[in-house]
């Protein structure tokens, strides 16, 4: 896990042991979404049933994972005032929120939840059948990712500029699609520095002022794209850049 030759807060290079898990093929859909959600937050930027939902904060993907989680008859994760049905919770903060900062997460609980930063980063690289490549899948972001080049920079007036359908690049080693561009995806740390001593199952800091996101995005450059660079903000923050995708425990 991180990189000896990135930014200062991906060094220096780690080791990790990590329980099996399941990660989402692909980014969580519009369609996904709205399904649970009952309406789709994304516009302007690439609007389709299979389009990633971006526009999503963390607070709200928190909701949506239980809502899910309950609709398919499977244990919800995340518990915020000693409630895992959402329907307790209030409306979702648009301003930071010490209860729903302080929400908790069943580890072992079977429904769907965002992935550690670690387990991000593990199926990033394409965990044990890893070719070490700087992007999910290849040495050559174009085949792997929707980026600054063959996104945002071909202008608005072009059918690739924003976001694109999942699953149109190259797959990574694992079979797992778009975890380099296309939009930055929301995992559960808080944003912090790790031990340099090995860790398992690493969930981040115990408490901090930013949620971690991974993988870059349309809008990003290469560098920015790759499967060590980490990015943050504010659990509130929502923008046309920024989706995430599902882990469950393996059964």
């Amino acid at each position: 896990m991180g990189s000896n030759d990135g930014e200062s807060d991906e060094k220096p290079m780690r080791q990790v042991n990590l329980s099996t898990f399941w990660i989402g093929k692909y980014e969580v859909t519009q369609s996904e979404w709205q399904s649970v959600m009952g309406s789709n937050p994304a516009t302007g930027y690439g609007v389709g049933a299979d389009y990633p939902v971006y526009n999503v904060s963390w607070y709200a993907i928190l909701k949506y994972c239980n809502l899910r989680s309950m609709a398919e008859g499977l244990t919800p994760v995340y518990s915020i005032s000693g409630s895992t049905n959402p329907a307790n919770w209030g409306n979702v903060p648009t301003s930071n929120n010490s209860t729903w900062n302080a929400a908790t997460c069943n580890w072992s609980a079977n429904g769907y939840r965002l992935p550690t930063e670690a387990e991000w980063e593990y199926a990033a690289r394409g965990g044990n059948q890893s070719q070490n490549y700087p992007y999910s899948g290849s040495n050559t972001i174009g085949n792997v990712a929707w980026h600054y080049n063959n996104s945002y920079a071909m202008g608005s007036s072009h059918p690739n500029y924003g976001t694109n359908n999942v699953g149109t690049k190259a797959s990574n080693e694992l079979g797992i699609y778009d975890m380099s561009g296309n939009v930055w995806e929301w995992c559960w740390d808080w944003y912090g520095t790790y031990p340099v001593t090995l860790q398992t199952n690493p969930v981040g800091a115990d408490s901090g002022h930013y949620r971690v996101f991974r993988g870059g995005s349309w809008v990003n450059y290469a560098n920015g794209c790759s499967v060590s660079y980490r990015n943050f903000d504010f659990a509130t923050y929502s923008f046309n850049y920024l989706g995430f995708r599902c882990v469950r425990v393996s059964p």
